[in-house]
C-alpha cells in the first residue's frame, strides 16, 4: 500500500495507541479496593498526547470522572465529552472566573480560603448550591488547605451553599512505597476526612494506587501511568507503552578520525565513522540534555546520539551498522520496544512526565485504536 502524503512528507511520526492508554486505564481500575472508582488526568493537553483523541476514547472505555489544571482546559474538555462526564478543575477559579464554571458544567478544586468564599458568594448570589472539592495539604505545601487553615474554619464541613463531593490532597513520593511520608500523609489525610462525614477522600495519583487498598478512598486520579509512564521507583512496569517515536534520516555522512560534530564541537569521532542526521530536535521535545547522552534504535540496534542536540537535528553515530544498511529517507526510532518514556527521561536526567508533556507539535500524530469500546463504568 502506499503511504498516504501526509506520512510520505513526514520528518517524525508519533504514534498513539489509544488501545494501550485504555488498557492501562482499565488495569488501574482492576486494582482498586471494591467501590473506589478510577478518574483520569488529562492536564497538558492529556500529558501532552492530545485531549481531542484521548479524552473520549477514554469515555467510551467507562470513565466517567476527568481532572484538568486550568479552567480553559476544562473548557476545552467539555467540549469532548457528553454531560454525564464530570470535569474537576485543579487549580479552582481565579479570582472573577466563578461563572465560568457554571457555564461550562466544570467542578472546582476549591484550594485556599479566598477560593471557598468566592465559591460561596457565587452560591449565594444565584441562589444555589454548587457543587465543589476540597483539597487539603497533608505534606507538599504547594495547593490546599493547610492545617492552620482548618483550624480557623470549624464549620467547613456545613460550608453554607457548597456541597462537598469529596475531599482530595495528593502525595508526595508515593512512586517510593518505603518512603515514611506515604504513611504520614494517609494519616493526615485520615484526619482532616474525619471533619467531613459521609463525604468520601480521594487521595491517590497513578503511584498511589500502588500503595494499597488504604489509599484509594472513594476516587483515584491516575496521570501518567495512562500513558505508559512507570508508577513505581525500581519497579518492573506494569502499563503498557502507549507512544512509539521515530524521525527521519535527512543525511548521513562518513567522517575521517578527529572530525568534530555539533554545536560546541562537544563529540569527537576516534575512528573513521559514519553519522546520521534526523529531524528532531530541542524544538521537538528532545531534551537538549540527552546531547551525547541519549541514544536511538535501528531495529534492536542502539546508536548513540553524537553531539549537542540542536533545534530541529539530531546526529547519531552509525558506524557499527553495517555497510549500506541505512539509506537517507529511512527512519530510527526514539521511543519503541526497545527504549520506552522512562528509559528517555533517565538518559536526560529528568522524568517520563516531561518527556511526554515536552513533544512539540510537528510531528505527524497518528492514533490507532482497533478494539470495541467497553461497556460503560466508574
Amino acid at each position: 500500500m502506499q503511504a498516504s502524503p501526509e506520512l510520505s512528507r513526514a520528518g517524525a511520526i508519533l504514534r498513539i495507541d489509544l488501545d494501550a492508554l485504555c488498557a492501562n486505564w482499565q488495569d488501574l481500575r482492576a486494582r482498586l479496593a471494591p467501590g473506589a472508582r478510577c478518574a483520569a488526568v488529562l492536564k497538558a493537553d492529556a500529558y501532552g498526547l492530545g485531549a481531542h483523541q484521548v479524552a473520549p476514547a477514554l469515555y467510551e472505555s467507562g470513565c466517567r470522572h476527568f481532572f484538568v489544571a486550568h479552567t480553559a482546559e476544562g473548557i476545552t474538555l467539555r467540549s469532548l465529552l457528553p454531560d454525564a462526564a464530570r470535569i474537576y478543575v485543579l487549580h479552582g477559579p481565579v479570582p472573577g472566573s466563578e461563572t465560568d464554571f457554571l457555564a461550562h458544567h466544570l467542578i472546582p478544586v476549591l484550594n485556599s480560603p479566598r477560593q471557598i468564599e468566592g465559591w460561596q458568594t457565587l452560591a449565594r448570589h444565584r441562589g444555589q448550591t454548587l457543587p465543589a472539592v476540597l483539597q487539603v495539604d497533608t505534606g507538599m505545601a504547594r495547593m490546599g488547605l493547610a492545617p492552620a487553615d482548618l483550624a480557623a474554619l470549624p464549620e467547613l464541613a456545613h460550608c453554607p451553599g457548597v456541597e462537598w463531593l469529596f475531599v482530595m490532597s495528593h502525595l508526595a513520593v508515593a512512586e517510593d512505597p518505603a518512603h515514611p511520608a506515604n504513611a504520614e500523609q494517609l494519616e493526615r489525610f485520615r484526619h482532616a476526612l474525619a471533619r467531613f462525614p459521609g463525604v468520601e477522600g480521594c487521595l491517590a495519583n497513578s503511584s498511589g494506587i500502588f500503595l494499597g487498598a488504604d489509599y484509594h478512598f472513594g476516587m483515584v486520579r491516575p496521570g501518567a501511568a495512562l500513558y505508559g509512564v512507570a508508577p513505581q521507583v525500581g519497579q518492573p512496569n506494569p502499563m503498557r507503552p502507549v507512544i512509539q517515536l521515530c524521525s527521519r534520516i535527512i543525511q548521513l555522512r562518513d567522517i575521517a578520525a578527529g572530525t568534530p560534530v555539533g554545536y560546541g564541537q562537544s563529540w569527537c569521532a576516534q575512528r573513521p565513522s559514519r553519522i546520521a542526521t534526523i529531524t528532531v530536535g530541542y524544538a521537538d521535545g528532545y531534551l537538549r540534555s540527552l546531547g551525547n547522552r541519549g541514544q536511538v534504535y535501528y531495529g534492536s540496534q542502539a546508536l548513540p546520539v553524537v553531539g549537542k542536540v540542536s533545534m530541529d537535528t539530531l546526529t547519531i553515530d552509525v558506524t557499527d551498522l553495517p555497510p549500506d544498511t541505512l539509506q537517507e529517507g529511512e527512519f530510527l526510532d526514539l521511543a519503541c520496544p526497545w527504549q520506552g518514556v522512562d528509559a528517555i527521561a533517565d538518559q536526560a536526567g529528568t522524568i517520563g512526565y516531561e518527556v511526554l508533556t515536552s513533544l512539540g507539535r510537528r510531528y505527524t500524530r497518528i492514533y490507532t485504536r482497533s478494539t470495541a469500546p467497553a461497556t460503560a463504568g466508574t
